[in-house]
């Protein structure tokens, strides 16, 4: 029996999860239903469970806006229900959880953690907004994610997804490497930390930029154009989060993140070098 439980295993974080915790165990499992949760945990008695699951959308979190029940039921009736499991059996919860709960800078030094979610222009940020304060009264560990990217190709990886856009928004935003994630996520259940952090990359840069990168490293030939903020209704159905989070608190925890631009050109002259 393994000591951790990853609920999403088969989703894109739940997979990278696999590299650090290689001999937890990865239910295939709807976090929603109570009984099968309690069936798990009491056939496995894990000391930590950590919560990967959860609905975006696919293609995109358009998806969520017609799809509202199974996403309320996965991204907020879920994490509750793991909650209160895991609160009987005196389970660490580790909570992966979006930053996309905010629109803009705050005030020019990033929302913080204590920050209240000012963002509601789609169902799926309404529902993180929902779980993130539900679960904050409790003795949770919260990892706030921003558009995750690595090296690997993948339909998730937000340069991937970026490079299959003929028009890139330009507005500057926190990003998550996932190496970085990864080791800060490692650090924080070391200590048993339990709290809500903004894990994301220190700075801030726009998907436009990030695309110029992607042009002069990894595909000279590769265009695009820019989109601004008030044309994104031309090609979205639901607003999406533009926001800039601070990571100051994981600094004080001792834990540095790269900056933007390092993290972005690490991944793009690793993508260069599979692509040869």
């Amino acid at each position: 029996m393994s000591d951790i439980v990853i609920f999403g295993g088969a989703g894109f974080i739940g997979a990278k999860l696999k590299t650090v915790y290689p001999d937890a165990a990865f239910p295939l499992a709807d976090i929603a239903d109570q009984a099968t949760v309690s069936k798990i945990f009491d056939a496995g008695k894990p000391s930590i469970v950590i919560n990967a699951a959860g609905k975006t959308g696919r293609p995109n979190v358009d998806w969520c806006e017609t799809h509202k029940i199974e996403t309320l039921r996965s991204n907020v009736t879920g994490p509750l229900v793991l909650l209160e499991e895991c609160q009987k059996r005196d389970i660490y919860f580790v909570h992966i959880g979006s930053g996309c709960i905010y629109d803009g800078n705050g005030n020019g030094a990033g929302f913080t953690e204590d920050d209240q979610p000012n963002f509601t222009g789609s169902f799926y940020s309404l529902t993180k907004a929902m779980s993130d304060k539900l679960l904050a009264p409790f003795p949770v560990l919260q990892i706030r994610l921003r558009m995750p990217f690595d090296d690997r190709d993948g339909p998730r990886n937000l340069i991937t997804k970026l490079s299959k856009f003929e028009r890139v928004l330009d507005v500057p935003n926190s990003i998550t490497y996932i190496p970085d994630f990864l080791s800060a996520l490692e650090t924080l259940v070391k200590k048993r930390a339990r709290g809500i952090y903004n894990v994301v990359n220190t700075g801030a840069i726009s998907p436009y930029e990030i695309m110029e990168r992607y042009k002069k490293i990894v595909d000279p030939s590769h265009s695009f154009s820019k989109l601004t903020l008030k044309e994104l209704p031309e090609v979205v159905s639901a607003a999406r989060s533009n926001c800039i989070l601070s990571n100051a608190k994981l600094k004080r925890e001792g834990i540095r993140m790269l900056s933007v631009e390092e993290a972005i050109e690490r991944a793009l002259r690793a993508m260069k070098l599979d692509k040869h």
